[in-house]
């Protein structure tokens, strides 16, 4: 795995855990870490992260063609991300904005890819 790779892993991940915890906080009432659904959630958006073969050509798991995902915990996720997606800015505005910024551009990027520009 390639140091680029790993921080762009580690990247994906933290952000992950960070809107599982906003959801969680908002929608569960914890005030801190998880509750257990979260928790196993968490767990398992990380061991997904950590065992995919895309990594280095994807930013993030909305942009993949693979659903590696389970039903139900992709629809867990997508619920999360719906949630906490728009408040992000307001708790992590750096990151959110990163997040905004590096998947537009890797959105460009695959339907550049799909149109034959690359």
């Amino acid at each position: 795995m390639t140091k680029n790779e790993q921080i762009k892993r580690e990247r994906e991940k933290a952000m992950v855990s960070e809107m599982i915890a906003l959801y969680c906080k908002k929608k569960h009432g914890t005030r801190t870490g998880f509750c257990n659904d979260c928790a196993a959630l968490n767990a398992y958006a990380r061991q997904r992260s950590d065992k995919c073969p895309f990594m280095e050509q994807k930013t993030f798991c909305s942009n993949c063609k693979v659903h590696c995902y389970k039903p139900d915990m992709r629809e867990k996720i997508r619920e999360v991300m719906r949630f906490s997606g728009p408040r992000m800015i307001l708790h992590h505005p750096v990151a959110a904005i990163r997040h905004v910024i590096e998947t537009n551009k890797e959105k460009r990027w695959l339907d550049s890819a799909e149109k034959g520009g690359l």
